[in-house]
């Protein structure tokens, strides 16, 4: 008994010791090189905005040479396509990530923040009071990183899903390979979102866009957690037309009674002269509606997505700013959590999205012929 006390003294001890001596260190290093401790703050802090913005061209990895200290980009180059005063198409090599100037056709343009402007030969660059560039910019139409993801993922969910497809129609309905895995899933979508929310009459004419925007979504968030470094779903642009899309197929497929609801809420139970007063406040808020909904469905998405790429990067950068192995292995412990966190959040808002586009689908398809049924019945009794 003693023994065990006098070794968890004895460990304790240690461990104390241990971090004494390494917080001296590091503050130590804090006092002596403070600069450069504010320096690899910046430098992790621009690495995180430079992972979360789109680029022209599709970086793996990089690492600098210690002889030569030079920084070598290991990925491949995208195809760059332009308007202006013509098209003009290129390779983003021309840039060489972003360090150098690109000539074309007598035309010169640069990078800056992940956008394409027109220059001169010496790369200049002008800039207004809130360091925005005002250089001329050309209509870029060019294939970036996100829209490689965006085409590998429709490419990838093209070829499983005919897979699955063919080995429904030749094996009786039952499916094989990977269709077994994602078989209970298309099953979920279709009795627990579309039926669930939309109705069993008319819940088959939305399955073919639920299916395709939830695995889209899960898709790309899942790629988005690689070393690849892509962030489709935290660009507020593919956010924003997939919520437009939600909103098109609402509008447009809306029947007499949701529109009806949308303009007279209160229904026919009331006379018009004593509810004006209320559909003065009334009718715009539900006019206002249909716009704050896919608002939120975008907001939501593009929120969540970016803010787990922050955490993460800002939990990886924790490690290079300390540089000592308290602070390394505890950044790394948090980081990995994160990460496990992130699978489930990644399915979580393909499930979100999904449920919530079915959910206004249901509103947008809604009739009251059941309604009139229960009266007929109850008027019958």
């Amino acid at each position: 008994m003693q023994r065990k006390t006098l070794v968890k003294l004895l460990s304790i001890l240690f461990l104390a010791t241990t971090f004494t001596m390494s917080a001296k260190d590091t503050s130590k290093d804090a006092a002596s090189s403070g600069d450069t401790r504010a320096e690899r703050k910046q430098q992790v802090k621009d690495y995180i905005a430079h992972h979360l913005l789109d680029s022209h061209d599709f970086g793996l990895f990089s690492y600098t040479d210690d002889a030569t200290k030079e920084k070598h980009h290991i990925g491949f180059p995208l195809p760059v396509i332009l308007w202006d005063d013509g098209l003009k198409v290129f390779s983003s090599s021309k840039f060489h990530h972003g360090e150098t100037v690109a000539e074309v056709d007598g035309n010169f343009y640069i990078i800056e923040h992940a956008k394409i402007y027109k220059t001169d030969a010496a790369g200049t660059i002008t800039y207004d009071d809130v360091h925005h560039a005002t250089n001329a910019k050309p209509l870029d139409f060019s294939i970036t990183k996100g829209v490689f993801m965006i085409l590998l993922t429709a490419f990838l969910m093209f070829f499983l899903f005919r897979g699955l497809a063919k080995s429904y129609a030749t094996n009786g309905g039952i499916a094989k390979g990977t269709g077994r895995f994602f078989e209970p899933i298309i099953t979920y979508i279709r009795d627990d979102i579309a039926i669930a929310n939309i109705g069993e009459t008319k819940h088959k004419k939305y399955m073919p866009f639920l299916l395709t925007v939830f695995f889209f979504i899960w898709f790309l968030n899942m790629f988005g957690l690689t070393p690849l470094g892509v962030n489709v779903t935290g660009n507020i642009a593919v956010t924003t037309a997939l919520a437009l899309i939600v909103f098109l197929i609402t509008t447009f497929t809306g029947t007499k009674d949701y529109w009806k609801h949308i303009f007279d809420p209160l229904g026919d139970g009331m006379p018009w002269a004593g509810k004006i007063f209320i559909y003065i406040i009334l009718v715009p808020i539900e006019i206002l509606g249909l716009f704050i909904k896919p608002f939120a469905l975008l907001i939501r998405l593009y929120a969540n997505m970016t803010a787990g790429h922050v955490v993460l990067g800002s939990l990886l950068g924790l490690i290079y700013i300390f540089q000592n192995w308290i602070g390394g292995s505890l950044s790394f412990g948090l980081a990995f959590a994160i990460s496990l966190i992130e699978i489930l959040v990644a399915l979580l808002q393909a499930y979100i999205f999904t449920m919530l586009a079915a959910l206004y689908f249901g509103f947008a398809s809604e009739t009251h012929e059941h309604e009139e049924e229960q009266d007929g019945e109850i008027a019958h009794l």
